[in-house]
Parts: structure tokens; sequence; C-alpha cells
């Protein structure tokens, strides 16, 4: 316990006392993200927030780490880390094609599933699959890194969001990762959470400084090695006090907002025959800002929005995988229509209230009475 806290205190102080300097320099050099027609904030803010969080966790991490192999071949962890990092950085700071990203998250992933055997060998009964053969969890593995990677990259739009949906989800396994006494994956997860409850104190709206892609999809990928060894601790472990039976369902629910929002969007783009991969703002914090909300709004509605899935996931723990997956997707799909259905009545409410003087003068020219009444 004592290095969980000493982890999760080093990598808050590390981000905290590392992440003014950085903004220096980042204006110093105009290392900017520059606002656009796609981007909500409409001035030029620094960007390399990675940095920081990366560095604390690394950090605190590899000092305050076991070193008893409870946590895997840390080095593969480490050198899959790098890779991400410099390729999140470069295209922060130039950009680069979305294929090198890819191929750097591709390579990234399969540095730790044949280097340290992280992978899934189990959905748990999931549309009645059990034990998944060696090459389809192979790449199954290797897709839902890539996945989980680049939803959280996805939901970076919103002061604050991404960073405060990372530390939930990483507190929430790091506090199930304690209980269960696997201490070296807590400490990690810990270590994740405190550099991003650092960042948060600067990026909280109004920003000071951006994650970057150096950020979200390092921060995306170690959420994924989290979820993964979750999954796959329950699947082993027979006499865990705290096992799960829907451990898989558990994890969705966990890193609900960046998976359903991916899920979401693309989807749009597909009916709307559009490329999956073309920018828009379609995006679930897109949606409630188009409704009025601030950025601190939209953060606190969909942080209650993730505890509360998590919530409902571990009430009903000891239900079967595809129950508790069918009841999430309803529920996030019903959730999601709210700021539309929202959105578009009040658009009528606005046409009609522009409409409504015209049509006045129009009934008096003719000599009738008013008529048109507001809804």
């Amino acid at each position: 316990m004592q290095n969980i806290i000493l982890g999760f205190l080093t990598s808050l102080l590390i981000v905290v006392f590392g992440i003014p300097s950085i903004i220096t320099v980042a204006k110093l050099k105009g290392l900017y993200d520059n606002p656009n027609s796609r981007k909500i904030h409409t001035s030029k803010i620094p960007r390399l927030g990675g940095l920081a969080i990366i560095a604390g966790f690394a950090i605190a991490a590899s000092l305050w780490g076991l070193t008893d192999g409870s946590t895997g071949k840390l080095q593969y962890m480490q050198a899959a880390l790098i890779i991400l990092f410099f390729s999140g950085l470069k295209d922060d700071i130039i950009v680069i094609s979305p294929m090198k990203k890819l191929l750097s998250q591709i390579v990234a992933a399969a540095i730790v599933i044949f280097g340290d055997n992280i992978r899934i060998s189990s959905l748990y009964g999931f549309m009645g699959v059990e034990e998944i053969p060696y090459l389809i969890s192979v790449a199954f593995t290797l897709f839902t890194i890539i996945v989980i990677t680049n939803a959280f990259n996805l939901i970076d739009g919103v002061d604050g969001l991404a960073g405060g949906i990372g530390f939930i989800a990483a507190t929430t396994f790091g506090l199930w990762f304690s209980f269960t006494d696997e201490i070296g994956w807590a400490i990690l997860s810990f270590a994740l959470s405190g550099a991003l409850l650092g960042f948060l104190v600067f990026n909280f709206n109004p920003a000071k400084i951006f994650m970057g892609d150096s950020g979200s999809l390092t921060i995306g990928f170690l959420l994924s090695i989290l979820a993964i060894h979750f999954i796959e601790f329950n699947h082993s472990a027979s006499d865990a006090v705290y096992k799960v039976v829907s451990a898989p369902a558990i994890a969705v629910a966990i890193l609900i907002i960046p998976l359903f929002d991916t899920i979401r969007v693309f989807v749009i783009r597909m009916i709307k025959k559009q490329s999956p991969f073309q920018a828009d703002q379609n995006h679930m914090h897109h949606s409630l800002i188009k409704i009025g909300l601030s950025h601190r709004e939209v953060c606190f509605i969909l942080y209650l929005v993730n505890v509360s899935f998590v919530f409902i996931a571990f009430l009903l723990k000891d239900s079967s995988t595809t129950y508790q997956i069918i009841i999430q997707a309803s529920l996030a799909t019903i959730l999601s229509q709210i700021p539309t259905y929202i959105f578009r009545h009040r658009v009528i409410d606005l046409d009609v209230e522009t409409k409504l003087p015209i049509l006045d003068q129009f009934a008096e020219q003719l000599g009738q009475p008013k008529k048109v009444e507001k809804d």
C-alpha cells in the first residue's frame, strides 16, 4: 500500500511542477494547438502536456513499481510507450500521416503481446464464445489495443475531458487491483491516475495546456493494457474474493465514454456515406456544446455518466457478459440521443420565434386577426 501511495504522489508532483516549464518552452518555440473550424477552442494553447504525463508515470512506476515479476516484463511496456510517445510527439510538432501513426500503434501492441504475452484469451461466453484460439486471440488483442488507444485520442476535444475520463478509469482499475492484492498493477494504475490528476490542474477549463497526441495515445495504450490484465486476471483467478464473472463487460463500462463515442461516430459517418476516419463534430462532447453547455458542464456530465456505468456494471458483476453488454449498449444509445433531441427542439423553437413577427405583420396587412401562436 505504501508503494501505491508513493507512486500516486510522485507522478502527481512531477506533473504539477513540470508543466509550468513545459508551457514556457512551448510558448517560446511556438508549439501551439492552433484553432480551426473543427476545433472548439478559439485561442492558441500549448500542446505538450503528454510529455509531463508520461514523465510522471514512467518515473513513478520505475521508482515504486515491483520488481518481482508481478506486473510482467515492464521493459516491453516501456519500449512500447516510448514508440507511441515519440510518434505522438512528432505529430504534435510537425504532423505525420495517419498510416504512420497506425503503424507505430501496431508495433507497440505487438511488443507487449509477443514480449509479455498480454492478450485476451477468453470472452467469458459473450455471444457464446469462451476460449479463443491463440492466433485469433493475438489478432483480437491487437485490434482491442488499437481501438482503445484511438478511442481515447478521439475524446480529447474538450478541456478536462480526456484527462478526467482517464483519471476515473485508471483509479477504478487501481482500486480493484489493490483489493485483489495485484499490488504491482495497482501501482501502475495509480501512477497513471496521479499524473492525470496533476495534468487536470492545468487542463481543466480554461485550459493552459493540452495533452496532445503524445499524451492521449500513450494514455489510451496504458488503459488498454490495464483493461486486458483486468479481464485476464478474472479469467485465471479461480479463488479471488473480488472475482467477477463478466470482466469484459465491466472493462467496457470503465471505458464506456471513449468506446461508445467512437463506435457511435463511426456509424454516423458510414450512414452518411463518409469515410469513418473523416474528422467531424459529431462526438458526444460536440453535441453537448451545441445545446449550450460549457466545457466544465460537459465534463461533469460525462464524468457522472462514466461513474454511473461503472457502478451499474459492478452491481451486475455476477450477470452474464452478454446481458451486461446489451444493457450498456442500450442505455448508452438512449442517453446519446438526449442532446440531439434537445438541440432539434431548440432549433424549432428559435425558428418559430423568428417567423412569428413576420406572420403577424402579414396577418395585420390582410386585416385578419393574429392566429399564429407558439406551441
